[in-house]
């Protein structure tokens, strides 16, 4: 019962609190909206790596994707904005089906090939001209649109749609990871081999929860294609939409179902907002300090450390 209780409280924090307190300042709502669309990538990323058991080093493909696709629906087609977003996520879940060669590989093979499929789409998005306009971008990309009198292109409105689709990325992750498919996906981390013994096609598996995960991923890259109304490949098929979800995964415990989201809320608005006052030139530096010792001093995430903080001291309280 507490947990749910924490849960809606923290909702309610979400999504009346943070509004109240900043929505004035589109400056602090801008860096909290990148927070979030990190988030989301870094539930998908971990959806992957914990469920899967494969660690991708490409997801900004499935953004770079969904953020095109999404786009030039919107711009070539006419379809409104919304639906467009969706159907960047589905357009990134069918072109992640090209990525299921890599399915066969392991550990840091697949990850480089991944990281390959990345690069190759990157140059795709650059050299098809006649529909991406190249290295040029696309220009006056259509914003979110109003409806019912509220403005969702607004940094408040895209606040509010990017808060709703890390919600349910979240909702996702926890539905399949509480399904026997989910169980079985965990199951074979520890054998893959004695799964198939009682039947469990591995494979299948795999290739189902990456073209979950690129679907995931390729919402969060077509909202944040509406969101900045521009887009080029290089920004598009960044690395570092990859890295920085990676980082916000594994700091916040990636094996955890809020761990991404926490991490990602914590490594990014703490950078932003203190690292950078500290050191305006190299602030990385100290993130990356950060994480080094939450790598060493708590290998599970910061989620998972606090957690077993918690119960040792309601222990110790219950046994002075």
């Amino acid at each position: 019962m507490m947990k749910y209780l924490s849960l809606i409280i923290i909702l309610a924090g979400a999504y009346l609190a943070v509004p109240l307190q900043f929505g004035g300042n589109d400056y602090v709502i801008g860096i909290v909206v990148s927070a979030l669309t990190i988030a989301g990538i870094a539930v998908a990323w971990a959806m992957l790596g914990n469920l899967g058991g494969m660690i991708s080093f490409g997801h900004s493909a499935f953004f770079g994707v969904g953020a095109y696709g999404s786009a030039l629906l919107a711009m070539n087609a006419g379809l409104p904005v919304f639906p467009s977003i969706l159907a960047g996520g589905v357009i990134a879940g069918v072109v992640s089906i090209l990525t299921m060669p890599t399915l066969r590989l392991r550990g840091p093979y697949f990850a480089l090939a991944m990281l390959a499929f990345a690069e190759i789409f990157r140059i795709l998005a650059i050299e098809m001209r006649w529909l991406t306009n190249g290295s040029g971008g696309l220009l006056s990309i259509p914003r979110l649109p109003t409806v019912f009198g509220f403005d969702f292109g607004s940094r408040l409105g895209g606040y509010f749609v990017v808060l709703t689709l890390v919600l349910l990325t979240v909702f996702v992750y926890w539905l399949i990871r509480n399904r026997p498919e989910g169980l079985a996906l965990r199951a074979m981390h520890d054998s893959e081999d004695a799964t198939l013994v009682v039947g469990v096609n591995a494979t299948r598996l795999k290739a189902a929860v990456l073209v979950v995960s690129a679907f995931l991923t390729g919402i969060m890259g077509a909202f944040n294609a509406h969101y900045i109304n521009f887009l080029e490949p290089d920004y598009a098929f960044n690395g570092s939409w990859t890295t920085l979800a990676i980082v916000a995964a594994i700091f916040g415990g990636y094996k955890t179902l809020w761990g991404p989201v926490a991490g990602a809320l914590i490594v990014y608005l703490v950078d932003q907002f203190v690292f950078k006052a500290i050191m305006p030139s190299g602030h990385q530096l100290i993130l990356g300090g950060l994480l080094a010792a939450i790598v060493i001093f708590s290998p599970s995430g910061l989620l998972p450390w606090l957690a077993s903080r918690f119960r040792k001291e309601a222990g110790d309280a219950a046994h002075p």
